[in-house]
């Protein structure tokens, strides 16, 4: 796609304009979703592209939204995100505390061009304390917040869940809500501000639960030990004949009784409350389990309330007839990608364009949004249009 024109997406965001300084990770993903929901987002990146998880071709998480490539190196190149940042409603960076302002692209000098600015800022320990300036990746950041001690069913080592939790989870979400609370204060007030989105503040963020549950004595700070970590046989994954899981969420009693009903159990089976019990009941459980193929378990609990579900890969999670029925995956461009979520009545958001080429529609993009004098910007170097 080298053509490239304003409004072309949908959703309640339609009429945002977004300029994104590209990063990897959280910062795109929070770009995909304002995109998703019908934003305006243009992408700035160097010439050769951002890192990312694989080609870009591929890489969904730059979907919606056309790149403009710019040698952030040369004053022009930096006057030119100026002259977009004076006619956008976001700016999104996620590079380390005090690289933006090196640049000449800091809170300061956006602001000075358009004071309603909502400046939004993602990284993994935030902009102040003592760990700002230094490296981190997910792992490092739920560790450290609190988050990762717990996971796991294993008593010995904790497991991490890719970089879910702390990239998507308490990064790129907790930047988007930031993002969308400034712009309704700036609405009011009429000016912007700066949203300091930190993975660490948003994964300890997500544990308020956990620690209302700590400070009631209601959870102790071990894995597999506790309501909803695998310490209670009726939540929890079991295998099935043919190597694969079922998860098991029956924490409710009539849940649990139509989970033994459909089982097969209902009268063989110790008391789910007798704590001194809970081995005898996982490994009857188990071993239930251990009869059947995850396929004839699933036709088993289907359309129960048992709370007894496949636990399915990504592109067979896709064919569930569920999923399937509202739309949550679906194949454009021949990907296969999760649609924009979460719905609307109304404004119901659509997918606009795939993934985008570095710079692949600079002419375009700038041109939409206003720069003049782009020929001249492309002949010098300070903008490239493969």
């Amino acid at each position: 796609m080298t053509d490239y024109a304003l409004g072309q997406g949908t959703g309640p965001l339609r009429g945002l304009r977004v300029v994104e300084l590209a990063g990897i990770g959280p910062g795109p993903h929070a770009a995909m979703l304002l995109a998703d929901l019908g934003a305006d987002v243009v992408r700035v990146e160097r010439p050769g592209g951002a890192t990312s998880a694989g080609p870009r071709e591929t890489d969904l998480l730059t979907r919606g939204r056309p790149s403009v490539a710019m040698n952030l190196k040369d004053p022009d190149a930096v006057a030119t995100v100026l002259d977009l940042v004076e006619g956008a409603d976001v700016f999104l960076e996620g590079m380390r505390p005090g690289a933006a302002e090196r640049l000449g692209l800091g809170p300061e000098e956006c602001h000075a061009r358009n004071p309603r600015l909502v400046y939004a800022r993602m990284t993994g320990w935030g902009q102040d304390g003592p760990l700002a300036p230094t490296a981190g990746h997910d792992l490092n950041y739920i560790g450290l917040s609190g988050s990762l001690h717990g996971l796991g069913q294993s008593p010995e080592r904790p497991m991490f869940p890719s970089n879910l939790l702390g990239d998507f989870g308490g990064g790129s979400t907790y930047l988007v809500i930031g993002v969308l609370a400034a712009l309704l204060e700036a609405r009011a007030s009429g000016r912007g501000q700066v949203v300091d989105a930190a993975i660490v503040d948003g994964s300890a963020h997500l544990n308020a639960m956990l620690a209302s549950m700590i400070a009631s004595g209601g959870w102790r700070e071990e894995r597999a030990a506790n309501l909803l970590d695998g310490g209670m046989p009726f939540y929890d994954v079991y295998e099935t004949a043919d190597g694969r899981h079922m998860a098991v969420g029956s924490l409710e009693p009539q849940f649990y009784a139509e989970l033994v009903e459909r089982l097969g159990l209902a009268d063989a089976l110790p008391d789910r409350y007798d704590v001194a019990q809970h081995d005898t009941l996982r490994t009857a459980l188990a071993e239930r389990f251990r009869e059947r193929t995850q396929a004839e378990w699933a036709e088993v609990f289907d359309g129960s309330d048992a709370c007894c579900t496949p636990i399915l890969p990504l592109t067979e999670a896709a064919e569930h007839p569920h999923l399937k029925a509202r739309g949550t995956y679906v194949e454009r461009d021949g990907l296969l990608q999760p649609a924009p979520a979460p719905r609307f009545s109304r404004t119901a958001p659509t997918l606009s364009t795939g993934p985008s080429v570095p710079g692949g529609q600079s002419r375009a993009a700038l041109e939409a949004w206003g720069v003049s004098g782009v020929d001249a910007l492309i002949e010098s170097g300070a903008v490239v249009q493969p």
